[in-house]
């Protein structure tokens, strides 16, 4: 078929690593067109909390924050498992500060630190403490998207920064008038404000947009990718391009791959709904090496809220409940099981335990506990503090009763509600050690000292309890790429022409989650090393 459209760079999705390729593309004289499936722009990142995890950055050197390469490097390989190509992690710590940077000053982003936001595993060695590596997006304005303003994918209005939030370590959120006010400015913050500020830069270098427009099928010659094909309105569209970016995200909404590939249950994704592997399916197509195919970027969710996103069920990622005081995890045996303020991503670890003698997941499904107290002081999922019990919060008024309700030993899960309590009120937590890592109390309850922050008795009736399930904020397996983003071959070499960021890709730091926005400033990253890369490849 002759090509209806011909362009330099094909970026296939909008999600923050196609829009950072399509700007590099754009500033190295490439002509730029984005292709996404959906009506709407963003993906998964306009639905995130827009954070930016970057080593050693410009805003850590101006702020005063020692970090370096060498501590950036040895961080990872503390936590890789073997599983990390050091090469990838290297190209990531080198150029995420440069892409940074570059963003910062030519686009209309605007950056600052999370200054106090601990690495998610800071007692490793080379994780930070302190903070430094954690990066927020300032609010962006959407009229100066003018009429794409509509066209971002927006679940609700968010007039607020990360930093200003608990999630960011503030006491309290901004006032209802300065929240009002934004809004009537159309001001958005953390992932939308991220998306908008990088539409507006991808709109000034004259980038393209086509939205509801699904790739589908990559168009080679002579083993070089030469083009894709693309369907809009039951229409399919020939685009010749001297090189295409694979940004499409994960595979988290399609059970077929899920089931096939990844290394344990995963029933609630809580990313974009478009996330179906089609950048993964069009590679492996055309020969591309897998890489990183069992992993996820894994997170506990609850769905007993019934809030409804994209006409299902929207998983509700439990971090604050959980690590708050007042609350555990038990799971079927009416035992704790993990220390209930570690990470998300290193918790899903936990949920994927398997016991061969019954043949099964012993954590599945989990239950989170807590008592009234905790229920009065702080929201619990779409549930507010100040709000009566919600109808679908499991309760009663002992914790024997909240067991009958459960289906769990009341016996067993009163001992380890005792227990706990007991080493609670001790300060310490000498079976899973929770509030011994700095991560565990920045996110707990800010307005008190120390571990108590994350570590307190749930002995105040009637108790409550919530279903946690093991879900994702995105699959973390893909095409594998060479340091330039260049989409290995399975018969070696690479395949000339392909590039690829983001989720679709081979994660560049493996199974490691670095801290708060792990996911994308790799993916950034790497956006902005493909693009740079795909604008000079037919050149």
């Amino acid at each position: 078929m002759e090509p209806e459209l011909e362009v330099d760079v094909a970026v296939l999705g909008s999600g923050a690593a196609g829009l950072v390729a399509a700007i590099a593309a754009a500033d190295h004289g490439a002509s730029v067109t984005v292709f996404e499936k959906s009506e709407l722009i963003g993906g998964t990142s306009a639905i995130s909390g827009g954070i930016i995890w970057i080593p050693n950055n410009h805003l850590q050197a101006e702020a005063g924050i020692a970090d370096s390469r060498h501590e950036a490097l040895a961080y990872f390989e503390s936590l890789s498992l073997g599983q990390i190509d050091s090469d990838m992690a290297a190209t990531f710590v080198d150029v995420g500060p440069e892409m940074l940077a570059h963003l910062d000053a030519n686009t209309p982003c605007s950056f600052h630190l999370l200054p106090t936001y601990p690495d998610y595993h800071p007692e490793h060695p080379g994780g930070l403490a302190g903070g430094g590596r954690s990066i927020d997006n300032g609010l962006f304005a959407f009229g100066e998207l003018e009429e794409w303003a509509d066209r971002i994918r927006v679940n609700r209005p968010n007039p607020v920064m990360l930093i200003e939030t608990p999630l960011g370590g503030a006491s309290e959120m901004p006032s209802s008038d300065t929240l009002v006010s934004r809004a009537a400015a159309g001001q958005n913050g953390m992932g939308l404000g991220l998306v908008g500020a990088l539409v507006r830069g991808c709109l000034d270098r004259g980038v393209t947009f086509r939205l509801g427009a699904a790739a589908n099928h990559l168009t080679t010659s002579d083993q070089r990718v030469t083009g894709v094909q693309v369907v809009s309105e039951d229409h399919v569209i020939e685009v010749r391009a001297s090189a295409v970016v694979l940004a499409t995200g994960g595979f988290e909404w399609n059970e077929e791959l899920c089931r096939t590939f990844l290394r344990g249950p995963m029933s609630a994704p809580s990313g974009s709904p478009d996330s179906t592997g089609d950048g993964l399916v069009m590679a492996m197509e055309i020969g591309a090496r897998l890489g990183n195919m069992r992993n996820a970027w894994w997170v506990p969710v609850t769905r007993a809220d019934g809030a409804q996103k994209w006409g299902a069920d929207r998983p509700h990622l439990v971090l604050l409940e959980r690590t708050r005081p007042g609350s555990i995890m038990v799971n079927r045996s009416a035992r704790r099981f993990c220390n209930e303020a570690g990470n998300y991503n290193a918790m899903g670890g936990v949920f994927h335990q398997f016991d061969p003698a019954t043949f099964d997941y012993p954590n599945l499904p989990a239950w989170l506990i807590f008592d009234h107290r905790h229920k009065t002081t702080y929201d619990v999922a779409s549930c507010q503090a100040a709000d009566p019990p919600a109808e679908w919060m499991v309760q009663a008024e002992t914790v024997e009763g909240l067991a009958a309700q459960l289906d769990l030993d009341p016996v067993v899960l009163r001992l380890t509600v005792d227990k706990f309590n007991a080493n609670a009120r001790n300060g310490e937590d000498p079976d899973f050690q929770r509030g011994d890592s700095a991560y565990d109390a920045f996110n707990g309850d800010q307005s008190l000292d120390g571990i108590a922050a994350t570590l307190g008795p749930l002995d105040r009736g009637p108790y409550y309890a919530l279903p946690i399930e093991s879900g994702s904020l995105g699959t973390s397996g893909g095409p594998k790429t060479d340091t330039r983003c260049r989409v290995l071959s399975l018969g070696g070499g690479v395949i000339d022409g392909l590039f690829a960021a983001g989720n679709v890709m081979a994660a560049p730091t493996g199974m490691v989650y670095g801290g708060a926005g792990g996911t994308l400033g790799p993916a950034m990253t790497f956006g902005f090393i493909a693009g740079r890369e795909a604008a000079s490849a037919g050149t």
